[in-house]
């Protein structure tokens, strides 16, 4: 999740569904204020932990993505890689695997994360 829309992040740590008065992200594929109980039923059942990454990680993921594979990832898409360089020291010597998922970013955003800019939510 990114930091700036953690309800997932805080009702999976507490057992308990909860929600957060903003979720003010670029990622909008992340950007959840109300978690969806079907949702956090499925995370809450499968998941280890949640992890949380910055704006700026995300943007930091969509740049890397596009230089190293030429593929366009919107924030959510890019969050997985965010997280794992996020924990590279926690991760190493391990193989690890992150989905790419969801190009769905409108180009002035694209453009300024390429710029190592943060968009607007």
């Amino acid at each position: 999740v990114s930091t700036e829309a953690d309800a997932a992040k805080i009702s999976f740590e507490s057992g308990r569904i909860q929600s957060t008065e903003s979720a003010e992200t670029f990622a909008d594929g992340m950007a959840v204020r109300i978690v969806v109980p079907e949702a956090f039923e499925i995370y809450r059942a499968g998941a280890d932990r949640i992890i949380s990454v910055s704006e700026q990680e995300i943007v930091d993921a969509i740049g890397l993505i596009y230089r190293t594979t030429h593929n366009v990832a919107e924030g959510a898409g890019a969050a997985p890689l965010a997280a794992a360089m996020a924990e590279r020291d926690k991760n190493e010597g391990k193989r690890i695997g992150c989905i790419l998922c969801g190009g769905n970013i409108d180009t002035p955003k694209f453009v300024q994360a390429l710029r190592g800019e943060i968009p607007a939510p």
